[in-house]
Order: C-alpha cells, then structure tokens, then sequence
C-alpha cells in the first residue's frame, strides 16, 4: 500500500475524532448552559445567605467578645473577693487563738485560786476544826474514866476489850 492511502486513513480517523470531540463539547456547552439556567435564580439567595452569614458572625464576635469581657471581669472580681475572706478567715483564726489562749489562762488561774481556796480552808477551818474535835473527845473520855470511877469488870468487857484480855 501506497504511503498517501496511510495517510488518507489516518486523516479519517483524526477527522472522525474531531466530529467526536466537537460533540462532545457541545454537550458539554449544552450541559453548561443547563447548569447556568439553574443555578442563575440560586445566585441572589446565595449572596444574601452569605450577607446575613458575614452579619451573623460579626454580632457573634461581638457577643463572644463581650462575653469574655464580663467573664474575665467577674473571675477577677471572684479574686478580690476571695482575698478578702482570706484575710477575714486567717484574722477571725488567729483571733480565736488569741481568744482561746486567753480563755485557757483564766481557767489555770481560777483552778489554781480553787486550789489554793480550799486549802487554805482546809488547812485554816477544817485542821483547827479536828484539833478541837479531838480535845472535846480527849476531854469526854477523860471525864467518863474520872466517873467510873473503878477499873471495870470482866463482866462488862466489851467485844473489842476481849481481844485484849
């Protein structure tokens, strides 16, 4: 075969081809145009949902931005506010302390004035009160031997002189 018939089939092909392709992109050209008659009536509802969209994130940086002002501002309040009963708790213990230190020296104090109360009154009262106890009884006895008079006899020994007898 002739080298011109090759090229003549080979040109065929590639004028085959182009039809092809050219068909193709006018489906493409027609899906295209499809695709913009549909999409055309979405554009305005697009760019207001994307206006209300940029409207909407600006008031919520805003709202948050707010938000974190007060937050940080109540936390530094609970700060101060946290110090101070600090400082009223630690004042009122130490306070107690003191107290309790106090209250602790007046109870030994009042212990030991009880002490030394009934000491004295043990030794001021009851002692004296003993010692004349035992001369009234010295005296009684003496006065009950004087009035018998005569030893006594074995008749009348008591159960606590039989031991001795």
């Amino acid at each position: 075969m002739d080298t011109n018939v090759w090229i003549a089939i080979f040109v065929t092909i590639s004028a085959v081809a182009l039809v092809m392709q050219a068909g193709f992109l006018f489906g493409v050209y027609r899906t295209a145009k499809n695709l913009e008659t549909r999409v055309n009536p979405l554009i305005p509802k697009v760019e207001a949902l994307v206006d209300s969209t940029k409207v909407t994130v600006e008031q919520s940086k805003l709202q948050i931005l707010d938000i974190t002002v007060k937050a940080n501002e109540i936390l530094d309040s609970t700060k101060t506010q946290l110090a101070i009963v600090e400082d009223v708790v630690s004042d009122a213990a130490s306070r107690a302390k003191v107290q309790m230190e106090r209250v602790e020296m007046v109870l030994d104090d009042t212990m030991s004035r009880a002490h030394e109360t009934v000491a004295t009154v043990h030794n001021g009262i009851m002692k004296p009160l003993r010692e004349l106890n035992g001369i009234a009884v010295g005296i009684k006895t003496a006065f009950a031997f004087l009035a018998r008079g005569n030893r006594p006899s074995v008749a009348q020994v008591t159960s606590d002189e039989e031991m001795f007898i």
